[in-house]
């Protein structure tokens, strides 16, 4: 009853056979040192991929990618090669052996710390190991990274929304006034 919850692509595998499978159970678990899950269903196709390879990247999605995070929560990997179906571009990882997705506007890449079985899902407790930001985010003067303009892709009882217009910082509650 959490919701909205982030829409992800994780992808997962090796450069030469690599996979992308739609999570929104995702989530930080710790700051220091950075660590984040994810849970899987262990009859999922990328699920032993993750398993094997013991890393993984969760890749942030927006709305222009809806269709393509969509296709890729409701086919197999077994049956298709997802980045190819859905012309989403595979990029080297660089801590991790599997590809981020290019489009997507961050890229946390991970490698597996502990999996626990829990019932219908496995959690996969990740450390964060490297970071892949799109540079147009990036402010050229401040070196602010403006993720909020990304128009992040959001899962919410079955249905995909874009992340709408900001209503204050951290802290804007109790800032006082110049």
């Amino acid at each position: 009853m959490l919701n909205p919850l982030p829409a992800v692509l994780v992808s997962c595998g090796t450069a030469e056979r690599s996979n992308l499978i739609t999570v929104a159970w995702v989530g930080t678990i710790c700051t220091n040192p950075p660590m984040l899950y994810i849970s899987v269903r262990p009859e999922r196709f990328s699920y032993n991929m993750i398993k094997e390879q013991m890393e993984f990247t969760v890749n942030l999605t927006t709305a222009a990618m809806a269709k393509a995070v969509d296709w890729c929560g409701v086919r197999s990997g077994a049956d298709y090669d997802k980045l190819k179906e859905t012309g989403l571009t595979p990029e080297a990882g660089v801590a991790v052996g599997c590809p981020a997705v290019k489009e997507s506007p961050l890229s946390i890449e991970c490698k597996v710390r502990q999996i626990m079985a829990l019932g219908s899902h496995d959690m996969f407790i990740a450390d964060v190991v490297n970071v892949l930001a799109d540079d147009s985010l990036i402010d050229a003067d401040t070196g602010a990274f403006h993720l909020d303009s990304a128009n992040l892709l959001t899962y919410s009882h079955g249905q995909y929304n874009a992340t709408g217009e900001p209503l204050g910082h951290f802290g804007f509650s109790v800032k006082k006034k110049k």
